[in-house]
Order: C-alpha cells, then structure tokens, then sequence
C-alpha cells in the first residue's frame, strides 16, 4: 500500500478532476468559488484513491481507512451527498450556496497550481 503523502500519480489526479467535473455537471453542483479548496479535494481523492483504491473523503478524520473504504458510506462521492446533495468538503455546492462558483470545471494547470 502506498503512503497517503506520496505524491499522487497523474493519472489518479486527472481521474479524479474529471470524475468532479461530471458529477457536478450531472449533479447541478458547482465547485467552491476559491479554487483552492476544489483542488486540496480534487488531490486528497487521488491520494486515497493511489491508496486505498476507492477516493474515501479526504475532510474526515478515519480510525480505520481500509474499513471506511469497505463500508464505502464516506467513498465520493458520500451517502450525504448522493442522498442530500450536502458535501463536507465543498468540493460539490448548490447554487444558492454562499461558496459556490459558478464553475464546473477546473483545468489540469488549475489544478496543479493550487497543489504544488
């Protein structure tokens, strides 16, 4: 199992901008208005997805991953957000969210701007 502060490979970054991209796109969600705060997510799935196989929410604390991943109640995206359209992480936000931008996008070189 790789180590979760490794760097995440490009391909599980990509995978996962373009999985956000869609979801929000299908979803009617928009990314956070700051940037940065899409991208930290955008990198904590790739890292848990590089890890664990599964991208488990990055904005929780977890005594065990592996069983997390397994319960997949936390995998994104999350049973709250599936059911409820209501993301912890604020990497999916509804319109009439005070946070929310009005993209549904972010470019690779966004993306990696805000994580080095």
């Amino acid at each position: 199992m790789k180590n979760i502060h490794s760097d995440p490979i490009p391909n599980s970054l990509d995978a996962m901008r373009k999985f956000s991209e869609a979801y929000a796109k299908r979803t009617g969600t928009f990314f956070c208005s700051d940037f940065s705060v899409t991208a930290v997510v955008i990198e904590g799935l790739a890292r848990h997805k590089d890890s664990y196989g599964s991208p488990l929410c990055p904005c929780r604390h977890y005594e065990d991953k592996p069983r997390e991943v397994l319960s997949s109640y936390w995998n994104c995206p999350c049973v709250p957000m599936r059911e409820r359209k209501e993301c912890h992480c604020m990497l999916f936000l509804s319109s009439d969210n005070e946070f929310a931008g009005n993209n549904q996008e972010i470019s690779n070189n966004t993306l990696l701007d805000y994580i080095k």
